[in-house]
């Protein structure tokens, strides 16, 4: 087959163009921007444009399909030339479906937790080498994409992302995927420029539920209020599958997972992270791995590229690295640090970077949820709220929300990145949150801070 990608540099887009072109289909593309590490990985195998804008003659009759991504416009001039032609054009998750709608659909849905359970499970199927379709949002250690579709595999198992489709289809990525095993992890409310109010977005996942196949299940955390309304009301004819946060303890630095063996070490921790263990250990369940065996692979995992990933370790400090921005992940996030390090002193940064994020109303939602540092900063760019657009956002506001009379507020990179290197990083954990990257904050100066 003959594909081609509009806006093929996007961190999804360039994985399934790589997943194609190592299924044997034939793969061109377009985008303006290409950032790495997509350049990189998209030249490595030939799909790299020759030049960077939208070209109209790059789309002939001779096409089977054209991919469309989210970062292209409505009015994209290959778009229109795909139209006038009569294409099939997908978006990204419509031709997810088109790939597997003859295979099971395992769909992990959920505000937070989703890329963590999609990876726990997809390191469990890997550990004990039984091979499946997959898309999930972030890198694993021992897998070559983010995207792999085959012709054989029976099983795929999908990360099921509430934002937008396409450019012209507003519909949300989840609900177009029709899972037969789904998992709810949590609602709180999220993308708040899609999504104006609450009721709105509980909504999405409302449809979600209900586009599960007659006959499929729904494994849901049974801790989430929401969650469990959601599930509770719908009226689909499939299994409802409630799960809870395991038993567990920290010990020096150490989380021991309860199993009917005894108390099991583990690398990932966190209250959030054990929940997120018991959706993927049931999900497992239903692929056909028993329990032993879970424990046995899930023992050996250190968590998703990005997610409570540890960046530096030294005597008695460590720093870790988040990709948490939401208020419900920033609250569980830090909670989860400070009880696996109880009696060190916690300095966590968040950087506010998303649309969300600076939406007056919004911020509110993130009142008391770095409370459990010791030390709680906050760091913005009043240019990066400039450039979306949105009206300016004060010091002020960001304490008023917060909540914390001590809470420290950067507006300048360089005034941010000094407090981090001036500190005394002795007895303490650093905990950075963010979407972004900290105004160019220097991680390797930082780990040169920490390993002392």
């Amino acid at each position: 087959m003959q594909i081609h990608f509009i806006a093929i540099g996007g961190s999804a887009m360039h994985n399934l163009a790589l997943a194609l072109e190592h299924k044997g289909y034939f793969i061109s593309g377009s985008d303006d921007v290409i950032f790495e590490p997509s350049k990189s990985r998209l030249a490595e195998k030939g799909l790299l444009p020759d030049s960077f804008g939208w070209f109209p003659e790059k789309i002939h009759e001779g096409l089977d399909a054209v991919i469309l991504g989210m970062h292209a416009k409505p009015d994209n001039p290959e778009l229109l030339r795909a139209q006038e032609l009569g294409l099939t054009i997908y978006s990204y998750p419509e031709f997810l479906y088109e790939q597997s709608k003859h295979k099971t659909r395992v769909v992990i849905g959920g505000s937070h937790g989703k890329t963590s359970i999609t990876s726990m499970i997809l390191h469990v199927l890997n550990y004990h080498d039984i091979q499946v379709d997959y898309m999930v949002g972030a890198q694993l250690d021992g897998f070559e994409r983010m995207v792999h579709l085959t012709e054989e595999n029976d099983f795929i198992v999908l990360e099921g992302d509430e934002y937008l489709s396409s450019p012209i289809d507003r519909r949300p990525k989840f609900h177009l995927y029709r899972p037969n095993i789904a998992l709810l992890s949590g609602i709180a409310w999220d993308h708040i420029n899609v999504f104006p109010t609450f009721e709105n977005y509980v909504e999405q996942f409302q449809i979600f539920v209900d586009s599960i196949v007659k006959g499929g299940s729904i494994t849901y955390n049974d801790e989430d209020v929401e969650v469990k309304k959601v599930v509770e009301a719908s009226e689909n004819a499939i299994r409802k599958l409630p799960y809870t946060t395991p038993e567990y303890s920290v010990e020096d630095g150490q989380t021991l997972l309860e199993t009917s063996e005894g108390p099991m070490p583990i690398e990932v921790f966190g209250k959030h992270n054990l929940s997120n263990l018991a959706g993927a250990k049931w999900i497992c369940q239903n692929m056909g791995v028993d329990e032993d065996d879970f424990y046995e692979a899930i023992a050996t995992f250190k968590g998703a590229s990005k997610r409570l990933e540890k960046i530096a370790e030294g005597k008695s400090s460590v720093a870790y690295k988040d990709f948490a921005h939401s208020p419900s992940k920033v609250s569980a996030t830090t909670r989860a640090v400070k009880e696996q390090y109880p009696n060190r002193k916690l300095i966590a940064c968040l950087e506010l970077h998303t649309y969300s994020s600076f939406n007056p109303e919004f911020l509110k939602e993130y009142q008391n949820a770095l409370d459990a540092a010791d030390e709680a900063v906050v760091f913005y760019l009043p240019e990066s709220v400039a450039i979306k657009k949105l009206a300016p956002v004060s010091p002020e506001q960001i304490s008023e929300a917060f909540k914390r009379e001590d809470l420290r507020i950067f507006t300048k990179a360089d005034a941010f990145h000094k407090y981090i290197f001036d500190q005394e990083y002795s007895n303490s954990i650093l905990l950075l949150m963010s979407s972004g990257n900290y105004g160019g904050l220097d991680l390797k100066e930082v780990k040169s801070k920490i390993e002392i």
